[in-house]
């Protein structure tokens, strides 16, 4: 079977920055960014995304372009021989289900907020009345059930269509749509009567708010912009490398890469430009932590004239961007049953399809009938598939690709670099291959275990 291929390099680069954008860059990034202080915190983040996640992401490109396949056998095809990297598309299966199966959930959130907002449902409410209707929804099994159930369908129906008339024409649509939606939402935020403010703490540097508390507040701003910078371009599974699969080879890798981190990034920033200018204007704390999506603003939108136009618009968009990276794993899912087992699309988009609305039932009920489902640390069925996929699978999955692609039991650094540096553009520099050999494994260990500490602190207590 003729491997399926993008119509175009613009659709390769908006599928990949889909799958990038999700709701760690709106929902994660602008909190984080609040509770570290602000325009300080996004330099350091800057800094982390260039040294730690654009170098693994141009690897899972390679990986997927030079085998032509999906993490189901591009292990396969370019491992040397009696070696057992290919064991690994096991746990990055894994992955990429564990992370559907809470991820459709979340996603079902953003399309029931979307739906509430349009119809005027947090029109007049107060953020504890916001509150009580999102605790209403979750502990609303049938109504989270249809929601995420929604969100599998549409995952599955985009996938059946194909490569190019699918997952490339629907993905092309809704990410001019995010942008547009986004731009008039930053407008709409940076016009607001004390806005200035909000700007002013998001865009000016102010690094002595890094250091307020201590060398240890110093130590946490850095780890949380080294695991943002690392989540932030969904490296470690093959979520990425499926796409490197399906390009030619007419531009090197490293641009392509800085391409599609340059719009994960940019949609985090602007998603910033609206957040904090309206915290800001409306008095609202910045920091207030992950209920200031769900929680916070909705009901800054209603003290806004036309608030609940400006809420539906920022769900509209909090939906498109949950559905990119919804439509780009399954595509991967899709992809991993065809390359490793033959079938036809169709066969794997309707046993996956099945099996993806059956496991995020878990998820769903986590809320209300399992609700007592937890481990102690992690939290409930959502938070225990959400850690086992962000501090382990996506940080080993990354360790592999880096070991892989640099050492001599692998496919090895020359394989990979004459890869990478194939077509026009930008050059992956060879002087980095020391830092990618002993520092960057280092530095995704202690990703691992800073993952562990606040359980292992809540186990001791």
């Amino acid at each position: 079977m003729e491997r399926e291929r993008f119509s175009s390099r613009l659709g390769f680069i908006l599928i990949s920055a889909g799958c990038a954008i999700g709701l760690g860059n709106v929902w994660r990034f602008p909190y984080i960014t609040g509770q570290y202080g602000g325009a300080a915190f996004v330099i350091m983040f800057l800094i982390f995304l260039a040294v730690f996640a654009l170098p693994i992401l141009v690897m899972e490109y390679a990986v997927g372009r030079a085998s032509q396949r999906g993490v189901a056998r591009s292990f396969d095809d370019l491992e040397p021989s009696g070696t057992k990297w290919h064991w690994f598309k096991w746990p990055a299966l894994a992955g990429n289900y564990l992370l559907m199966m809470f991820y459709t959930a979340v996603c079902g959130w953003m399309l029931a907020f979307m739906v509430k907002s349009i119809t005027g449902t947090f029109d007049g409410l107060s953020s504890s009345e916001v509150e009580g209707v999102f605790n209403t929804l979750l502990a609303s099994p049938l109504e989270m059930a249809a929601y995420t159930l929604i969100t599998v369908a549409i995952g599955v129906a985009v996938t059946s269509a194909g490569v190019k008339n699918g997952v490339e024409r629907v993905t092309k649509l809704i990410m001019v749509a995010l942008f547009v939606v986004l731009a008039v939402l930053v407008v709409r935020a940076v016009t607001l009567p004390g806005a200035a403010d909000g700007l002013a703490f998001y865009l000016m540097p102010d690094f002595g708010k890094l250091f307020a508390g201590g060398p240890s507040g110093f130590f946490d701003a850095m780890l949380a912009a080294m695991g943002q910078a690392f989540f932030t371009v969904s490296v470690g599974i093959g979520s990425m490398s499926i796409f490197g699969s399906y390009i030619d080879k007419r531009y090197a890798l490293t641009g392509e890469a800085v391409r599609i981190a340059g719009l994960d990034t940019l949609v985090a920033i602007m998603a910033g430009l609206i957040i904090f200018p309206a915290c800001f204007a409306f008095g609202v704390e910045p920091g207030s932590g992950p209920g200031l999506v769900f929680i916070t603003l909705p009901s800054v939108f209603n003290q806004m004239p036309l608030g609940s136009l400006w809420g539906a618009l920022f769900f509209i968009f909090m939906s498109f961007a949950a559905l990119s990276t919804v439509i780009a794993v399954f595509e991967n899912i899709m992809s991993f049953s065809m390359d490793q087992w033959g079938w036809s699309r169709g066969k794997s988009c309707a046993i996956n399809g099945v099996a993806l609305a059956v496991l995020s039932m878990p998820c769903v009920l986590g809320f209300s009938v399992w609700a007592g489902v937890e481990v102690p640390g992690i939290g409930n069925i959502q938070a225990i598939e959400d850690f086992i996929v962000s501090n382990n699978l996506l940080p080993l999955g990354a360790l592999v690709f880096l070991l892989f692609c640099t050492s001599k039991i692998g496919w090895g650094w020359d394989k990979f670099l004459a890869e990478a540096n194939t077509g026009q553009g930008m050059r992956y520099p060879k002087i980095l291959k020391p830092y990618l050999r002993y520092v960057l494994p280092v530095l995704i260990v202690v990703v691992i275990i800073t993952g562990y500490a606040p359980i292992i602190q809540t186990w001791l207590a």
